[in-house]
């Protein structure tokens, strides 16, 4: 617990967690905690796997905390993967929606969970949380305990901040894959139609599909007739270029004619957020009808969780280190309930009730929108 030392000093025991979900680099995020909150003097721990280590110590062989000695972080590569790994998706919790300020409702073990963290003494929590923890963490905050949080989103769809950690590096290896997808469609003369990833939010893929350039950019945001679609490529496509590249988000919106009646007006729609096909098929379906509409060869591609590979960025390892320094002066200055906020050039805070249960999207007046436009990218039927 909060003790005080004089000399306006204090002895804290702050632990550091990691919600759902891969991204590559989070030990940049635990390593800015440790470091600045080990210059304060406070005890820095880490919780395995989310809040598994907590709930269930017996399961570690080594117990479910990690002490973040000065020891362990000077050796810590913040390139690498996480050293607390992360949660499970079936979080112990199991959020519902918020309404405003009020607590979430949760069938799970939250006063459990509060209780473990009395029992070892762990005054506050840092969490490197996406959406659905922001949801967790904002009924643990109105329970009484005190959180700071930081953004983690390889869509980049939370609210409130410019950037989320690990959307850079998600950006940087989708286009290097967009890349080899146009090389190769320009080598064997075909459309290729690649799935990016994006369930609620279209900013990876339009962002790597203007790097790439791309004919055609499909996202959650915009509404889109296939057959729009292909009478664009249709203008494109001629026997100077013999090839294309279609970027779809797996969340995006689009109306397929039935491939048995492609040139019908009957359409039928595809409205990924409601008839959802698995992961990785909605590329084939729209390849499939592409080619029936246009007459020419295509193939679909998913990058799928490829785009959660590789080493994070300079930018990603930068801001990293910035969203888990600054969680540790927001607790210091007794901030709480809050989630850290990239709004350059400044790192800042923001209350969780105005994060919580909403999606940073792509607007309709988004530049990048106006840019691909200049490009020739065509977005869909609703601009």
């Amino acid at each position: 617990m909060i003790q005080s030392l004089g000399h306006a000093g204090t002895h804290r025991r702050v632990a550091i967690t990691v919600g759902a979900g891969f991204v590559p680099g989070t030990n940049a995020v635990t390593l800015g905690a440790a470091i600045a909150g080990g210059k304060l003097g406070w005890e820095m721990v880490g919780i395995r796997d989310g809040f598994e280590g907590l709930l269930h110590p017996e399961r570690y062989p080594n117990g479910g905390l990690v002490a973040l000695s000065p020891a362990l972080i000077e050796d810590l590569d913040p390139a690498t993967g996480g050293i607390l790994g992360q949660a499970p998706w079936a979080d112990p919790l199991h959020p519902l929606a918020t309404n405003g300020n009020q607590p979430a409702e949760e069938a799970g073990s939250s006063d459990e969970l509060l209780r473990r963290l009395s029992e070892e003494d762990i005054d506050s929590l840092i969490a490197i949380v996406g959406v659905p923890g922001l949801s967790i963490l904002q009924s643990l905050y109105f329970k009484g305990l005190h959180t700071v949080c930081i953004p983690r989103s390889i869509e980049n769809d939370i609210a409130g901040t410019a950037v989320s950690f690990g959307f850079n590096t998600a950006l940087s290896v989708t286009i290097e894959m967009l890349n080899k997808a146009f090389q190769a469609a320009r080598s064997a003369r075909k459309i290729a139609v690649v799935e990016v990833t994006g369930e609620h939010a279209g900013w990876l893929a339009l962002q790597a599909g203007i790097a790439a350039r791309a004919d055609a950019v499909l996202i959650p945001e915009i509404p889109s007739q296939l057959t729009s679609v292909a009478a664009r490529l249709k203008d494109k496509i001629s026997l100077r270029r013999p090839y294309g590249l279609v970027v779809i988000a797996e969340g995006a919106r689009i109306v397929i004619p039935p491939p048995e009646h492609a040139a019908s007006k009957d359409n039928h729609p595809l409205n990924t957020s409601e008839l959802r096909p698995a992961a990785g098929q909605l590329a084939a379906l729209v390849a499939s009808s592409l080619q029936e509409l246009m007459s020419v060869e295509t193939y679909p591609l998913v990058t799928g969780a490829w785009a959660r590979g590789g080493n994070p960025t300079a930018l990603d390892h930068q801001l990293g280190m910035a969203y888990g320094a600054g969680a540790v002066q927001v607790l210091k200055g007794g901030g709480n309930g809050m989630m850290m906020s990239f709004a350059p050039p400044d790192i800042k805070s923001v209350p969780l009730a105005d994060v919580v249960n909403k999606r940073r999207t792509v607007p309709p007046d988004s530049e990048f929108l106006r840019i691909g436009l200049s490009l020739g990218i065509y977005p869909g039927i609703g601009l």
